[in-house]
């Protein structure tokens, strides 16, 4: 009598206290992976099942997209192989139509379809959504009853645990979500003290690149520029192994995506091996993929580029939300450290016109009015011709001091990290270069328009005899001084390079 009062069997009795530890067990954890497992090792032990599998569903896709399992050996794994399509078979149904399922015997029902070849003998089924809030986040799957079929005190038991377990599931999330938005947060202010802090403009794009892959659990991270051609081109690239194989790919102009990309849209992309708007070459070794504009007050910088391998889970609506906010963030950041990058260079610029003003203003005229005084002295001079070379010598000293501030004066108006462009540059280049070989700077002087009056082929010429001139010095031993003389005039262009060695040695042209 007290068991038909209560409504419950003697065998139906012990398993409320399992279903209540079964509920405060899978909130007791808010690592969302953690909890998964969790519902269905508690699912497969309230019902008394063998086989249990929580499938994961992509509101999206409508497919399922991560498969947790209880009583499956790794071999058999391994056997049954990918993650189910989730669109045919009992999988399909439940995704399809969102209502619990008991089945006696799989064999007997015409829906149940698509088994994999080595997946384990199934007779009896038990299946229930997973709602998070209103939203279907996915299925609980039961086989294999130990004694006898799934009845309906089962399937009670079950849609009570998947209610609670969508609540712990909830609160997973939110706690996942906190975690990973606030990584993001945390990579973002990296990449912009990085970008602040006086990286160079390749350094930079490679910061953001590698900071990205990690946030993103991706395989590679790059970035992409607009090319002269009408294409864009990878020009950084950071990946667990050498990224050498992607700087340099390049979409081609035409490509379908590129419509989007140089448009300033984001690219979701499920498989880059397979989708048809992906063309180039390294396609095929990545899955999904988010390619993200780098795009800061309408000015489009490039595109951010996180491909996974092929078979890795797809990026979730969260996951493309956080990066594409990273990827305006350091497209701020890589604005602010140009326009950081320009204000010093132009500082840089005008310390070194002040500083070329000062010598041309200042130490020149002095430097030529002493001169003046002193020749001035020697025409008057009416002692000995010892006074008088002394004089003289004093005087030529003078006139080449004056040409080598001068060239100086000239060196401080290139911009400093540009290579040069006129023949006056191209000279003092080489001569630099050759000073860190030679341990002492070749003193170097001009005569004449040079940059206007010599032709390029000339100066080609020229220049490979200063090479050799600077190049066969730094073999022979004794040379502590070097001159170079450019002079152009009614005669045409003249090189001369002297040096102080043993014997002293002249190269001249022509």
């Amino acid at each position: 009598m007290d068991e038909d009062r209560d409504g419950d069997t003697d065998e139906d009795a012990p398993r409320l206290p399992m279903l209540l530890e079964a509920v405060l067990s899978v909130g007791t954890d808010l690592e969302l992976r953690t909890t998964l497992q969790h519902i269905v090792d508690s699912a497969t032990e309230l019902t008394g099942a063998r086989y249990g599998a929580l499938g994961v569903v992509d509101p999206e896709r409508r497919r399922i997209t991560e498969l947790f399992t209880a009583g499956m050996t790794d071999e058999e794994r391994r056997l049954v192989g990918g993650l189910p399509d989730g669109h045919t078979g009992l999988l399909g149904v439940l995704l399809q139509d969102q209502r619990p399922l008991r089945i006696d015997d799989l064999a007997a029902d015409p829906r149940s379809s698509g088994v994999p070849a080595g997946h384990p003998e199934m007779h009896t089924f038990l299946g229930v959504p997973i709602r998070v809030h209103t939203e279907v986040f996915g299925n609980l799957y039961l086989t294999e009853k130990r004694d006898g079929g799934f009845t309906e005190e089962d399937l009670s038991l079950l849609r009570v645990l998947a209610s609670q377990a969508g609540i712990a599931i909830g609160n997973a999330r939110l706690y996942e979500t906190a975690r990973q938005r606030e990584r993001w947060i945390e990579g973002a202010a990296a990449v912009t003290t990085a970008l602040l802090t006086g990286a160079s403009a390749e350094n930079a794009l490679t910061t953001v690149a590698e900071q990205a892959r990690i946030l993103a659990d991706a395989s590679a991270g790059a970035v992409l520029q607009p090319t002269r051609e009408g294409g864009m081109e990878i020009v950084a690239a950071s990946t667990t192994d050498d990224p050498g194989d992607l700087v340099g790919t390049a979409i081609a102009p035409g490509s379908p995506v590129l419509v989007q990309l140089l448009g300033g849209e984001p690219v979701f992309v499920e498989d880059s091996a397979t989708d048809p708007r992906m063309t180039t070459h390294v396609r095929s070794r990545f899955g999904p993929s988010m390619m993200l504009p780098l795009q800061s007050g309408g000015k489009l910088i490039g595109t951010l580029a996180l491909p996974r391998r092929r078979g890795d889970r797809p990026y979730t609506a969260v996951d493309r939300f956080l990066a594409s906010q990273f990827a305006s963030q350091a497209a701020l950041a890589l604005v602010l450290a140009d326009a950081r990058h320009d204000r010093e260079r132009l500082a840089v610029y005008e310390d070194r016109d002040r500083i070329a003003r000062d010598l041309h203003d200042l130490v020149v005229q002095r430097l030529f009015a002493t001169e003046m005084m002193l020749e001035s002295t020697r025409r008057r001079a009416v002692d000995s011709s010892e006074d008088n070379a002394l004089l003289g010598r004093a005087v030529d000293e003078l006139d080449s001091t004056i040409q080598e501030v001068r060239t100086t004066i000239f060196a401080l108006q290139q911009p400093p990290a540009d290579a040069p462009t006129s023949f006056r540059g191209k000279v003092l280049r080489e001569t630099g270069g050759a000073a860190v070989l030679l341990g002492f700077q070749p003193s170097v002087h001009f005569a004449g328009a040079v940059d206007t009056l010599i032709d390029e082929e000339t100066a080609d010429r020229l220049l490979a005899i200063l090479r050799g001139a600077l190049a066969a010095a730094h073999r022979r031993s004794g040379v502590g001084a070097m001159t170079v003389e450019v002079s152009v005039g009614d005669e045409g262009a003249r090189l001369r390079v002297t040096d102080d060695g043993t014997p002293p040695t002249t190269v001249s042209w022509p």
